[in-house]
């Protein structure tokens, strides 16, 4: 994980470099002061899609993309537009193990970085390289990319870049999030949103977003299921005496300051139940916390296996992070709501409505388990047979559909 912190410095470096080089100090200077002004609402400057890719995308008068259909036993090649990675990117390594299984059985692939102010991608072609395992060709998009059978956006910003290009390749859209809820309402809302009446055939993070985008934007769509990495998460059961929560306040839709509120009251009722919060570091609470920020899928199998439950809250699609709790006897307590249950269909997670009192009395309840040891093992072993390897094979099947007319848009 350390290597991913240090690629995280080299992209603020980067950052700084460029704006140095094209502004001057004075330009970094009013960087500054407009990030301090503006940092609680979205804008023009601080937009992550070029503005040319945005005025190139006619979503009246769509461009015809040509691809062929593969014969045979040949290679499919496929291009991935994705943004650089950031430390701990759950996003980035669920697109690298989907594309890990197709590589596997005989896809080729082609990483394109889309960031509309990078410069150099050294430190991130390391990056895939060491950390995300990829070993194919990766290049920075400035406006085209080679033809290919399918291409892939990867976020709404990519989408844009993706429509626009005009190499052949059918456009597959792979879209882990509904990202208009991203946004306020606002013009980033109403741009992201936008992405979905591009004609893209969409390959969804579980079936909630399939059957939203089937229904509200009339796409034609196929999701997979969640995998979980039971190589990493597993069940000690050894003894517990504690609480995990999924901690993000920088990410409004993983409700922080409702779960912090919720612990609040559990932390007042059960002093002697331990509270570990990590994701990210949490300054000053009104109760006392292990705080461990960013951890390592060794240090978060640690946690889970010192926790009876995990709060993890999720206002859009679900994380990954409910199913590696149970795979570690940790009984996962999330928000009841259609996108959450839809997604995660398993008798051992606990829903609560989304209040800091249903949640942490879903909390106590199962701290207050007599039962817990067995109904732990049961929830640990539910995980066993949720491999990542069905969700590969989900895609793949989905690539194939999807290419077999050939010469489309």
């Amino acid at each position: 994980m350390s290597s991913i912190r240090q690629l995280n410095a080299w992209r603020h470096y980067q950052q700084m470099a460029w704006i140095l080089r094209h502004e001057g100090i004075s330009g970094a200077a009013d960087r500054l002061r407009e990030k301090a002004a503006t940092a609680l609402e979205p804008s023009m400057a601080r937009r992550i899609v070029r503005d040319e890719d945005i005025l190139r995308a006619d979503l009246e008068n769509p461009p015809q993309h040509l691809y062929a259909q593969p014969k045979g036993d040949e290679t499919i090649w496929l291009n991935w537009l994705m943004t650089a990675p950031n430390a701990g990117s759950g996003g980035h390594t669920t697109i690298f193990r989907i594309i890990r299984h197709l590589e596997e059985n005989g896809y080729r692939n082609r990483v394109y970085f889309y960031d509309a102010r990078l410069t150099s991608i050294d430190g991130y072609v390391s990056a895939l390289r060491n950390y995300y395992g990829f070993h194919g060709p990766v290049a920075r998009f400035s406006g085209a990319m080679e033809d290919a059978h399918g291409v892939f956006a990867t976020s709404w910003p990519t989408a844009y870049a993706a429509y626009s290009s005009n190499n052949a390749g059918k456009r597959f859209y792979f879209v882990q999030d509904f990202e208009p809820d991203f946004y306020p309402v606002s013009a980033d809302r109403i741009l992201a949103e936008n992405t979905y009446h591009m004609g893209f055939h969409a390959i969804t993070a579980g079936r909630w977003l399939k059957q939203k985008l089937m229904d509200e934007y009339a796409m034609e769509a196929d999701a997979f299921d969640f995998g979980c990495d039971t190589q990493h998460y597993f069940n000690r059961s050894g003894p517990r005496n504690g609480i995990a929560f999924y901690a993000r306040p920088g990410t409004a839709r993983r409700g922080y300051e409702i779960g912090i509120l919720a612990l609040q009251l559990f932390a007042a009722r059960r002093p002697d139940i331990e509270i570990h919060l990590y994701g990210e570091v949490v300054d000053t609470l009104p109760f006392p916390v292990v705080n461990h920020g960013l951890a390592t899928p060794a240090t978060l199998n640690d946690i889970y296996n010192a926790c009876y439950a995990g709060l993890s809250l999720s206002l859009t699609n679900v994380s990954l992070v409910p199913l590696e709790m149970l795979a570690s006897g940790c009984i996962p307590v999330l928000n009841d709501a259609p996108h959450n249950r839809m997604v995660i269909d398993n008798p051992h997670v606990h829903y609560a409505p989304a209040t800091p009192q249903a949640l942490s009395r879903s909390l106590e309840a199962i701290v207050g388990m007599s039962d817990f040891q067995p109904y732990s093992r049961a929830a640990a072993e539910s995980q066993q047979g949720v491999r990542w390897e069905g969700a590969g094979e989900a895609v793949d099947q989905a690539i194939r559909r999807a290419l077999s007319g050939g010469q489309g848009v």
